[in-house]
């Protein structure tokens, strides 16, 4: 065996290693969270968000226990997917959806995390009610075909930010109920970034707020609030959060090119 390849297996054996021990290291410090808030930690689910890092990456955190994947870009996931349909994961897309390319996500993805507008539901509602049983989608859907979506909230001063404003929050939970093809699961939220996470506590809070305000007012139970990140998720965890998003913490410095 040549030195190059040697180097090559080498390195993968170390990725592979510090891949499963961030995982590890990760849910002890969401057990941990969620014990200081009278929760489980398995009723926390681990998103890794997995964005830049190639398919082998993805691979070796399947293979040290992570189910939940995120990724940002329509075009990015549909380059790496095709490697890794062997895997019986949930695949969430976490970043903006373009309404110009609902018809691809709803092929490739289990949930839409960042539905911000009714414009947006509704394309969204028809892709996944026109895909075809055997999609990646749909294999994972339940018996009435529906696909899971969160609603993006936008709580951030930033312009940058995407989401929904507080204001039309109720409208656009009532317009999802009315789609046929679309599950409502909860809300999320990408605050500030701020070096001092309990900066950040009162921007999980008040999405918890938000939540169980709107679960009241349109009837129904919401039960998924994805909120944290890899600098931020035990805070986050302690004020509610079920879902939690890690990239960094997981797979490393982000890369450069996929």
């Amino acid at each position: 065996m040549r030195q190059g390849a040697r180097a090559r297996i080498a390195q993968m054996a170390a990725d592979r290693t510090s891949i499963a021990g961030n995982i590890e290291r990760a849910r002890e410090r969401i057990t941990r969270a969620a014990e200081r808030a009278g929760r489980r930690g398995e009723d926390v689910t681990l998103i890794a968000i997995s964005k830049t890092f190639p398919a082998r990456a993805i691979r070796q955190a399947f293979e040290a226990g992570a189910r939940h994947f995120g990724e940002n870009r329509v075009q990015e996931w549909e380059g790496k997917h095709g490697e890794l349909q062997d895997l019986r994961a949930i695949w969430h897309l976490v970043g903006h959806l373009q309404s110009n390319k609902t018809k691809r996500a709803a092929g490739l993805f289990h949930s839409i995390d960042s539905v911000d507008s009714v414009e947006l539901a509704r394309k969204l509602d028809a892709a996944f009610a026109a895909e075809p049983v055997n999609s990646s989608a749909a294999k994972s859907s339940d018996h009435s075909r529906r696909l899971n979506v969160l609603v993006e909230v936008r709580l951030s001063p930033e312009e940058s930010k995407a989401g929904v404003e507080e204001a039309e929050l109720e409208a656009l939970a009532e317009a999802l109920q009315a789609m046929p093809h679309l599950e409502l699961r909860g809300l999320m939220t990408i605050p500030p970034f701020l070096d001092d996470p309990e900066q950040v506590r009162p921007f999980f809070r008040k999405l918890r707020e938000l939540r169980d305000s709107l679960s009241l007012r349109i009837g129904r139970s919401l039960p998924e609030l994805s909120m944290g990140m890899s600098h931020d998720y035990e805070t986050a965890v302690e004020e509610g959060a079920t879902q939690v998003r890690l990239g960094t913490s997981i797979f490393g410095d982000r890369a450069k090119i996929v």
